[in-house]
């Protein structure tokens, strides 16, 4: 299991545990570029990908595209608020 987080570069509380432990969480500098990121981590074989509340917010394929999919987990992540 190969499992990756997004977060928006600017989102300073999200996923510091798995970034502190030299997991694979990734800044989002833009946040239309949500469903790219995601497709390009794919590619590199992330069958689980943990999005952060807000970036999940500007995915268009997130639902539609990986619902039904049993090979890739796609996780939004709930606000502690």
């Amino acid at each position: 299991m190969k499992i990756s987080w997004i977060k928006y570069e600017k989102d300073k509380k999200s996923f510091r545990l798995p970034e502190a432990l030299g997991f694979d969480v990734f800044h989002l500098e833009d946040l239309e570029k949500t469903d790219e990121t995601v497709k390009k981590l794919i590619q590199k074989n992330y069958d689980t990908i943990v999005l952060s509340n807000e970036v999940a917010g500007f995915s268009e394929d997130i639902i539609k595209k990986y619902q039904k999919n049993k090979e890739i987990k796609i996780v939004i992540s709930m606000d502690k608020d």
